[in-house]
């Protein structure tokens, strides 16, 4: 006797062409800004997340981490690997999965893709703490690292906070080339885009420097001769142990601002420093409990690394979004028996399903 599937008991799955197909209907600038506010929300809320560094395994090609967090009704995770010869066998850089789940049951309701999501979300969190700690009149950036994330960073800056210079460099000209005409296919009002021939000609004069390189090694992309006053540096390429993009000259220089510093002091560009060099919590500037930018003449840099809590919000982000524009389908993570001790029974039923008759 077939058993009836529990409607509680089904998840939403979203596979890259049904994220790809959300951001159609929503537009990827609405879509950032959203996002972004999300994630200032739920900063807000950090004291009720039960939060710890990731889970890191690490080759000679790449890491592969496990990113875990919960407020205690919704635990989320996401499985996400970086490996930076991956273009050679046509992989991407970055590949990720991840699921929010119930708390009281354990039920996994939404199964994701998160390769373009934490493009996204990784946006979304740069434009978020610039906001908080770029001068406000903040026009011009330059973009150091043209690959995958660039584009978002690009139309993310641009939506929030207004840039309308782009400066690009990166050591492959194609990749800027490549960064160029997909910004001009997206049409974004007002923004000039410029390649630039050398890092020193796409920093000089900038409001905001992101640097989003792939380098597996220590690196030093950005030097402290370059640094000017007021300048707000987005350090988002640094993300695993031994890999930096900053002059460690740079840090003493600027007021430095982090996710979760168990993580950023291992993976970030302050793994160069002492353990007690000083550092800010974002969420703290966020809630008004520390200061952010304090004048015009102060350097600040976001050292991103990539938090659970940010793939907690794109992960909700996805549900809510996915749900309410029909976008996704339900499957059968769980058997959904009708007697949940019966499981064996339940596979007997769908492995007699499964037989063709004679």
């Amino acid at each position: 006797m077939r058993t009836t599937r529990s409607s509680h008991a089904r998840t939403l799955f979203l596979d890259t062409p049904d994220v790809a197909r959300l951001m159609g209907v929503l537009g990827v600038p609405a879509a950032l800004r959203m996002l972004t506010e999300r994630l200032r929300t739920d900063y807000l809320r950090w004291p009720e997340f039960d939060k710890a560094a990731r889970i890191a395994a690490y080759s000679p090609q790449g890491v592969i981490e496990l990113m875990p967090i919960t407020d205690g009704r919704v635990y989320s995770f996401k499985c996400v690997n970086g490996h930076p010869g991956n273009g050679a066998a046509g992989l991407p850089t970055v590949m990720a999965m991840g699921a929010l789940l119930d708390c009281d049951t354990g039920m996994v309701r939404l199964l994701s893709e998160l390769t373009l999501t934490t493009a996204l979300r990784t946006a979304a969190t740069s434009a978020l703490a610039a906001q908080a700690l770029a001068r406000p009149d903040s026009r011009s950036m330059a973009l150091i690292g043209n690959g995958a994330q660039s584009d978002f960073q690009a139309i993310a800056f641009h939506a929030l906070l207004g840039i309308r210079d782009l400066r690009l460099y990166d050591v492959d000209p194609d990749a800027s080339l490549r960064l160029q005409r997909n910004l001009a296919a997206s049409r974004l009002d007002g923004l000039q885009v410029r390649v630039c021939d050398s890092l020193a000609q796409a920093v000089r004069g900038a409001d905001v420097v992101t640097t989003v390189t792939a380098w597996q090694g220590a690196a030093r992309v950005l030097t402290a001769d370059l640094l000017e006053p007021g300048m707000h540096l987005n350090a988002v390429g640094g993300d695993s142990p031994g890999k930096t993009e900053l002059d460690p000259a740079i840090l003493p220089r600027a007021s430095v601002f982090v996710e979760f510093p168990p993580q950023t002091r291992k993976e970030g560009e302050i793994q160069q420093m002492a353990a007690d060099f000083p550092v800010t919590e974002l969420w703290r500037v966020l809630a008004g409990q520390a200061s952010g930018r304090v004048d015009e003449r102060q350097v600040t840099l976001f050292d991103s690394v990539g938090f659970a809590l940010e793939d907690y919000c794109a992960l909700s982000f996805l549900q809510a979004a996915a749900t309410q524009h029909g976008v996704g389908r339900w499957v059968d993570i769980t058997p959904g028996q009708e007697d949940p001790r019966d499981l064996y029974g339940w596979m007997l039923a769908h492995e007699q399903m499964s037989v063709a008759p004679a």
